[in-house]
């Protein structure tokens, strides 16, 4: 190979490296940003939303004014059979068959009632949120997916 035309290669090669290094540079920080986002898997859509505790009685409409609400802020919907919502004093729901449609969300109520596609309940006779309680869920590995704490009012509305 002449020396002009080994010249030429590696000038060429040079060139093709440096054009593969700036699409790259270009593809890191948006690769860098969709991981920030999906730090909890592919769960990272499904987030705990409003939560209400009911202020006073025991009876089925006030445990039904009790819930917590579980969103899914993504488009697609998300299987959350063997997902897990629980507070701090151990009290667990497992959600059963449940598909939450994309940017949709479910209030699981304390007390009983007609599973629809935006309420199920627990079926519980008892109190389950306090007025300073935290409420985790975990998908069906056991993963924490988020957690949402309140403190005096005994509700909180917004994320």
């Amino acid at each position: 190979m002449s020396a002009s035309l080994a010249s030429a290669t590696r000038s060429t090669l040079a060139g093709l490296l440096a054009a593969g290094a700036l699409i790259g540079a270009a593809a890191v920080p948006a690769a860098a940003d969709d991981h920030r986002h999906d730090h909890r898997g592919s769960h990272s859509s499904i987030v705990i939303g409003d939560v209400e505790t009911a202020d006073r009685g025991h009876d089925n409409r006030a445990l039904n004014r009790e819930w917590v609400e579980v969103r899914n802020t993504g488009r697609h919907s998300v299987d959350l059979r063997g997902f897990t919502l629980t507070d701090k004093e151990g009290n667990r729901y497992r959600f059963n068959g449940f598909r939450l449609d994309g940017k949709s969300s479910v209030r699981v109520h304390t007390g009983n009632g007609r599973d629809t596609d935006h309420d199920v309940y627990q079926g519980r006779r008892h109190r389950v949120w306090d007025e300073r309680d935290t409420a985790t869920l975990r998908d069906n590995r056991g993963n924490v997916i988020d957690t949402e704490s309140w403190g005096r009012r005994g509700h909180r509305h917004g994320h």
